[in-house]
């Protein structure tokens, strides 16, 4: 059964949604065969959302060596992890002054590191915690591993993100193109609600996610979903915006104060990651939204769909044609997400 369901985490990982069956299967002939060496750092390893995370890397074909980091209890995950019969050979690293072992050579770096949201507790609360530890992380990266491709996960995101720029800039080492803030679990949901309420398969749905990942900066646009339902009417597809803005506090407060989005943010945080080391392959097509540097809006970081590729973002891509609500939605969500990023820069440079 163990085995079973390990096969099946392991097939989940490789299969993508796509916009045709023809780059789908293209793809996955690519992973079934041979791979480069592509280390992954998972910084935050022995968390809620590290440990689900290291273990479907630990799954993922495309890592060789995955370095798993915490400022406690990280033998025990490395140790635990690495009987797993996959390619990828682990390693186990905890305390600061094992930080720079952990990095050096990474092509990847995650960072689910940080405290999670409580009951009650706002993204403000939680930068004033998660923001000094990002920034000591990214102090690290920029002189460990300095062109390695990012990932950020540590909330509040919106935040977290321009604190990484900051420190890259400081320190010389900023490169655009390789910082990420992980904003697939946004996507995720509105694939998910979408398909529920629409009755359609989830595996062929398609939402683009864009502007930022909290309340509401998340905003899905329904109007370019694929596969097309006529059946919903300008209520629903509201209410699934609201939805999908309000998941996290959903999954808080269904917890009860017993954590948040731990499982689901792993696995969004495993599918961006793949997405990114396809990139860095040379797969082509490789298409997801992120919250990146941006130009497409006025705001200097926006989430939007990026084509990925060997240097990180190839390509941002612009919005596309917003209906009425959307275009409102957009409008809306401009001032809150100028305000996180402003916070971010200022804490940085302080």
């Amino acid at each position: 059964m163990k085995y079973l369901m390990l096969r099946s985490l392991e097939t989940a990982l490789r299969r993508r949604a796509s916009s045709s069956s023809l780059s789908h299967l293209s793809r996955r002939s690519y992973s079934s065969g041979s791979n480069p060496e592509r280390k992954v750092a998972v910084l935050g390893a022995a968390g809620g959302i590290g440990q689900p995370l290291a273990l479907l890397m630990k799954l993922n074909p495309l890592v060789s060596k995955l370095a798993l980091y915490d400022i406690a209890g990280t033998p025990g995950v490395a140790a635990d992890v690495s009987h797993v019969n996959t390619r990828s050979e682990v390693a186990g690293y905890m305390g600061e002054d094992q930080l720079g072992q952990a990095l050096e050579g990474s092509d990847l770096v995650v960072i689910p590191a940080g405290v999670p949201r409580k009951p009650g507790m706002t993204r403000d609360d939680l930068f004033n915690i998660n923001a000094g530890i990002v920034k000591s992380l990214c102090t690290a990266i920029a002189k460990y591993c300095p062109n390695a491709i990012v990932n950020m996960i540590s909330n509040p995101v919106n935040s977290t993100v321009p604190i990484a720029a900051e420190v890259f800039k400081k320190a010389g080492t900023y490169d655009e193109k390789k910082l990420f803030g992980v904003t697939m679990l946004d996507v995720v949901r509105a694939k998910t609600f979408y398909a529920g309420k629409a009755k359609v398969p989830v595996a062929e749905v398609n939402v683009p996610v864009v502007g930022g990942h909290a309340g509401i900066t998340i905003l899905p646009l329904f109007s370019q979903v694929t596969p097309k339902s006529n059946g919903l009417s300008d209520e629903e597809i509201k209410a699934l915006t609201k939805r999908t803005q309000d998941g996290g506090t959903e999954v808080v407060e269904a917890k009860a104060g017993k954590g948040s989005a731990t499982l689901s943010m792993a696995y969004a945080g495993a599918v961006f990651a793949d997405a990114c080391l396809k990139g860095l392959n040379g797969v082509p097509d490789i298409v997801e939204c992120s919250y990146v540097q941006s130009s497409i809006t006025e705001l200097p970081f926006f989430a939007s769909k990026v084509r990925l590729g060997k240097n990180g973002v190839e390509e941002v891509l612009g919005l596309g044609p917003l209906s009425d609500f959307e275009k409102q939605g957009l409008e809306n969500l401009k001032a809150e997400l100028k305000s996180s990023i402003e916070k971010g820069v200022k804490f940085a440079n302080q």
